[in-house]
Parts: C-alpha cells; sequence; structure tokens
C-alpha cells in the first residue's frame, strides 16, 4: 500500500524541534532542504499497491537513507544503527523530533531496491545532478560528454596502425557488398593484404618511405571501394551508410590528425594524448571510453 501520512505522536509536545537544536549550516540541514523530496514521491507513486497490504515507509525515508548509505558508505545493518544515533540524519529524512528506534529493519532497504528496479533508482542519481545544476555547482556544458578513463578494461581493439586499419575496412566493405549482393569490380582482399604486410614490414625496418607508398596503394583500394558501392548500390540502408562514412574517414585521416579513428565497430574509444612507461623502455597506450550522452535537464 502506499506511504501514509506519519502520526503525530503526543510525546513530541514535550520534545524540543530538531530546528531548535540542530546547526542550519551543516551540510545535511542544507542539502535537506534543496532536494526536491515531493518530486522523487511523484515518480516512486507507482511502485505501490493504492489498497492492497501495509502501508509503506515514507518514500523521504527510503531515499533519504539511500543518499546516507552510499555517501558515508555503511551497510544497511551499520546504516540503521547510526541512524538512530545521529540527529542530523533523521532530519535529513524527513523527522522533526529525536527518534530512538528505527522505523525500518535493514531488510527492508533490500525488499525497497528490489521494489524500484535498477532503472527506477537512476532517479536518485539524476536529483543529485539536477540539485548541481540548479545551484550552479556543475555547468550544464559538462554535461554534453561524460569521459570514462578504462586503462584497464580489455577492449577487442588491436594496436590500430593505419595498414591495418585501411585493410580492415577493406575486408569490411567487401563483406557488406557480398551480403547485399552488389558486384564489384574488384575485392582487393589479396593485394590489400599483401600492401598491409609490406608496411608493416617497412617500418620495422624503418624504410618509412616504401611504407607510405603502400599506405597509399591501401588508400586508393579503399577509395575505389566506396565508389564502386555506391554507383552499383540500387539503395544504401544505415548499415551501409555508416560502414562507408568510417572507411572514407579512416582513408582520409592522417597520423598526426585529432580526433582519429581507431576502430569500426568501436568509434568511440580513443587514444589518451600521453603515455606511461613501463617496465621496459617503451611506452604503453593508454585507453579510454569517450561516449556522448544526453545532458540532464535543471
Amino acid at each position: 500500500m502506499k506511504p501514509k501520512p506519519q502520526p503525530r505522536d503526543a510525546f513530541e509536545l514535550f520534545q524540543a524541534h530538531f530546528d531548535q537544536l540542530l546547526d542550519p549550516s551543516h551540510e545535511l540541514v542544507v542539502l535537506a532542504k534543496k532536494i526536491d523530496w515531493r518530486n522523487m514521491e511523484t515518480a516512486f507513486t507507482d511502485c505501490y499497491c493504492p489498497d492492497i497490504g501495509a502501508p509503506a515507509k515514507a518514500v523521504r525515508l527510503m531515499v533519504g537513507l539511500h543518499y546516507l548509505k552510499f555517501a558515508f558508505n555503511e551497510s544497511d545493518e551499520s546504516l540503521v544503527a547510526r541512524w538512530v544515533e545521529n540527529p542530523y540524519w533523521q532530519y535529513f529524512c524527513g523527522y522533526t523530533h529525536m527518534q530512538h528506534e528505527c522505523p525500518i529493519h535493514p531488510t527492508s532497504m533490500t525488499k525497497w531496491r528490489n521494489r524500484l528496479g535498477a532503472r527506477r533508482l537512476e532517479k536518485l542519481l539524476e536529483e543529485t545532478i539536477d540539485l548541481a545544476v540548479r545551484e550552479k555547482h556543475l555547468p550544464k556544458n559538462d554535461l554534453a560528454r561524460v569521459t570514462v578513463d578504462t586503462t584497464v578494461q580489455e577492449k577487442n581493439i588491436t594496436f590500430p596502425t593505419d595498414s591495418k586499419l585501411l585493410y580492415k575496412a577493406i575486408g569490411k566493405l567487401g563483406d557488406a557488398a557480398k551480403s547485399r549482393g552488389i558486384p564489384l569490380r574488384q575485392s582487393y582482399v589479396r593485394v590489400g593484404k599483401r600492401a598491409a604486410v609490406k608496411a608493416g614490414r617497412y617500418a620495422h625496418a624503418k624504410q618509412f618511405k616504401r611504407m607510405r607508398r603502400q599506405l597509399r596503394k591501401l588508400r586508393t583500394y579503399v577509395g575505389r571501394l566506396i565508389r564502386d558501392i555506391g554507383r552499383k548500390a540500387t539503395q544504401i540502408d544505415d548499415e551501409l551508410a555508416t560502414l562507408l562514412g568510417r572507411a572514407d574517414r579512416i582513408r582520409r585521416q592522417q597520423p598526426k590528425d585529432a580526433k582519429k579513428l581507431y576502430s569500426l565497430h568501436e568509434p568511440e574509444v580513443q587514444c589518451i594524448s600521453k603515455a606511461k612507461p613501463t617496465s621496459g623502455t617503451g611506452l604503453a597506450r593508454r585507453w579510454r571510453w569517450r561516449r556522448p550522452i544526453a545532458a540532464t535537464g535543471s
């Protein structure tokens, strides 16, 4: 059943109100006055049955306990125990007088999270971001893109040399044309592989002039495939158009260009410009996800 208003105890008439006891400049007191608790209650109303079962605990109590749990890195059991001892925590959860017993059991925290689900729990994070934007602690421009450094995360990406990327584009374009029944003048798979191998060997031998000659061949092959598919395709779907655009981007990019494309299947991956020393004499490149997300409105 939906939460009901808490009944007032007659004993509260003889108790001191929190407004008379607590420091109004305390961070929890200030934060409790700025959070939009009514918006939380509206967002979680559909999680409760209107007329069946016992009345649920107040939404502000449960939301406040979860904020405190993650803010102070507490378990459910220790959170309930500390809540009784801390009047600031009680005020943050919507109480006006000192409570000597916690109104919930620690297992109620887990049951409440299971009731809401992961998607509704994201509302707690959204409210913190909206509050930061409303109080002008976080500019809206900072929410246009979120960068997460995943240095130790395994990715299905090999070291992105130009010859390897160009040869992979040749293979992807050939497969896309074959699956759509587009007859190609030449697939360039065999000659492209030979040019990619030679480019790698010349780079290892520091014969960069010969290496650049092979890279020009690979770029020529990719350009020919793009033009051939564009001429003969009766209808270019979204997947093929995306592949053609990425292949052309790989064909045009140069070694020192900014915002290079390092992978055809994961274009969001970018390379951090700096490198860190390893145990040997070489340098290990670091990788990170950069995925743009929609900014959360205030």
